[in-house]
């Protein structure tokens, strides 16, 4: 008896240890005595997944640096809103505003002369049957040379229509876009092309003639763009301004394949990514951002107040 209970037992818990899976146990593995070590010595590795009731911030402002021309020393520092200078890139926007931008720019002046416009007799040039040839209208007729067009071109209005907040959002990703890419240079207000005061004086009493003046900016152009690495083999740089520059407009125009500087009112989206970055000074940049920035701007009123958008940058340290 005291046998078989012993064998009903043993065979009860082998039954157990086959069905529960709490009593199975894993095979064991032999490691190195060494990776047994690092194993043992090893530290827990830290929790780094966010839990789902922590509240995402994302980032409402970034850092942008004011230097000087064309030293590029550091000036002041100013924080933007994110909302201004660091959107996520959008190519369907940007895409939107080049089409529209070239459409609006079509001349559509092509006009081509109808059989109605076309000088000279409206007679019937033959009879209509017995010639033994095709028949013939008038002189005017588009089988014959020097007659109308039938479905030529006529003066017309290409330009399209793109919603105004699409088109100040692309204006904020072209800039975005440059400013991620660290190809957004800011410096300051006066923005223009140092020339040596000798020469200066030479050409203002006008010792030197066109050429001589403008091989000798083209030259002392092309070496400060060498040099700051903004040539043509780095991809050509614009320079904005908010107005006319005497000397850093002649330099762009003599040196064109390094460089070219246009005025404010004169650039658009597609300037904005053509060259490989910008220049551009802090205030052209503060008139381009709040010219182009409706979609920020409430026109609800509350409290007799509405809002007006992201502050135009605030200067941290100068």
């Amino acid at each position: 008896m005291a046998g078989k209970g012993l064998r009903s037992l043993s065979e009860a818990m082998r039954g157990l240890s086959l069905a529960s899976p709490t009593c199975r146990t894993l095979p064991t593995r032999s490691f190195p005595l060494t990776c047994r070590r690092a194993m043992a010595s090893e530290a827990p590795v830290a929790n780094i997944t966010r839990s789902v009731t922590d509240s995402w911030e994302p980032t409402t402002s970034v850092p942008l640096t004011i230097y000087s021309f064309p030293s590029l020393e550091p000036r002041s520092l100013e924080s933007w809103s994110a909302r201004h200078l660091h959107l996520p890139l959008r190519r369907d926007i940007l895409h939107l505003a080049v089409v529209y931008e070239g459409d609006k720019t079509r001349q559509g002046t092509a006009s081509s002369k109808t059989r109605w416009d076309v000088a000279g007799s409206h007679k019937k040039m033959m009879r209509q049957k017995g010639s033994g040839r095709a028949r013939r209208g008038t002189r005017q007729s588009p089988l014959l040379r020097g007659g109308g067009k039938s479905f030529g071109p006529h003066p017309r209005d290409f330009s399209t229509k793109l919603n105004r907040k699409v088109y100040d959002l692309a204006w904020r990703t072209a800039l975005s876009y440059r400013y991620r890419r660290g190809e957004l240079i800011v410096t300051e207000d006066g923005l223009d092309l140092p020339l040596p005061e000798d020469f200066l004086r030479l050409a203002e009493a006008g010792s030197l003639g066109q050429e001589l003046e403008d091989s000798f900016v083209k030259k002392y152009m092309t070496q400060m763009l060498s040099a700051l690495q903004w040539d043509r083999k780095f991809g050509r740089t614009t320079f904005i301004t908010g107005d006319r520059r005497p000397n850093l407009f002649t330099g762009a125009e003599v040196a064109a394949e390094d460089a070219r500087a246009l005025e404010l009112e004169d650039v658009d989206v597609k300037n904005l990514l053509e060259t490989g970055r910008l220049v551009i000074e802090r205030s052209a940049l503060k008139d381009m951002i709040k010219k182009h920035q409706s979609d920020l701007v409430s026109k609800v009123v509350i409290n007799g107040l509405r809002h007006r958008g992201p502050d135009l940058g605030k200067s941290v340290l100068r």
